[in-house]
């Protein structure tokens, strides 16, 4: 999943809704009053202060806000536990690149570029927060806004996990039936990564809702339940063979599709099967690997499919084998291979499709 930016992880869950550093700002917002916050208070960070007082107390929401009256920057520890300094003028590095236009925030994304810690723009004239670390930027939106959002997204992903549920079943009754064309698998692998694109865009917003969120994030995971396995499981049956680390790579190229490509099919055919020619034949056949099937054996190891996989090459050799071969292929025992084969055969059955997938 594409989630918040790594350098704001941290940051992100100091200012979740309900936190103390959280409440200091709103406070400061709710005064339409500004601020300027620097979460730490090492000698990289006072090699760029000016001015102001030392206080080093406990830091609190009501402090926070009422010192936010001075006209200068605040300092506080890494942790948002104590503040250091108050009005404090930050020097840092004025050629440094910045998109901000007024001074204050302009200020905190130097500070956050040039001495690498979080800093906090509070703006009195937007009102809005704006959290910076390093290269990474984000604004704050109210906890009404982003569960509003959270739920839009939670809603478009349930359609979207439908018809990847849709295509899914078709693809896995086109395997038994030996059926399986070119778009048959670049529909699921479009619909799983439309899937992931959205879970991802959830994610990010639950981050930020903190504790808010945790009930919206039960349903995230029960909504994109068992669909990263299943892409991952579909570009191991079907990617071109002999391209080394070809699954991760399949899932890498995916990703890298802009949204607007990913509507249609050909990027998508390209990221599983690089070498294909122009223009593309999207019913031409393939042929699964058994991936998908085996790993829906609970009787069957990682390492039992594995070497499965890789005696047949073909589903539908897979199927149509002994036990006898299916025990020596996967070293398993006799009675073992007699229960894969009867499962293989009651999935192989016409009344099984519908739960196949």
């Amino acid at each position: 999943m594409a989630q918040a930016p790594a350098a704001l992880g941290q940051l992100l869950a100091q200012v979740v809704p309900g936190s103390p550093l959280r409440e200091g700002l709103e406070r400061i917002l709710g005064a339409h009053m500004g601020a300027l916050i620097v979460l730490g208070d090492g000698p990289e960070v006072l090699a760029i202060c000016s001015g102001g007082f030392h206080i080093d107390t406990e830091m609190t929401p009501q402090r926070l806000s009422e010192l936010a009256k001075m006209d200068g920057a605040m300092v506080l520890d890494r942790e948002a536990k104590r503040i250091v300094w108050v009005n404090v003028h930050l020097i840092p590095d004025p050629s440094a690149f910045t998109i901000e236009t007024g001074t204050r925030h302009r200020t905190a994304e130097r500070v956050a570029r040039c001495v690498g810690v979080p800093v906090v723009a509070v703006s009195e004239e937007t009102g809005r927060i704006t959290l910076y670390e390093r290269d990474a930027r984000r604004q704050l939106q109210p906890t009404d806004a982003l569960v509003g959002r959270a739920n839009h997204l939670l809603q478009t992903l349930d359609r979207f996990r439908a018809r990847f549920d849709e295509v899914n079943g078709s693809l896995g009754a086109s395997e038994i039936a030996d059926m399986v064309t070119v778009r048959d698998v670049a529909t699921v692998l479009q619909r799983a990564e439309m899937v992931a694109r959205v879970a991802d865009a959830i994610a990010d917003v639950l981050d930020e809702l903190g504790e808010h969120g945790r009930l919206l994030r039960l349903q995230l995971n029960e909504l994109t339940s068992g669909v990263f396995e299943d892409r991952r499981l579909v570009a191991a049956d079907y990617v071109a063979p002999g391209q080394g680390d070809a699954v991760d790579q399949t899932l890498a190229r995916l990703a890298a599709i802009p949204a607007d490509d990913l509507l249609g099919l050909d990027h998508v055919v390209r990221a599983f099967r690089p070498g294909s020619t122009v223009p593309l034949d999207l019913d031409a056949p393939l042929v699964p690997r058994g991936y998908r099937l085996l790993r829906r054996l609970p009787e069957m190891s990682r390492a039992e499919v594995e070497r499965l996989v890789a005696h047949f090459g073909d589903l539908h050799r897979l199927l149509r084998a002994p036990a006898g071969e299916l025990a020596e292929a996967a070293e398993i025992g006799e009675d073992q291979a007699r229960l894969v084969k009867g499962r293989l055969a009651r999935v192989a059955d016409a009344g099984a499709l519908d739960r196949f997938g």
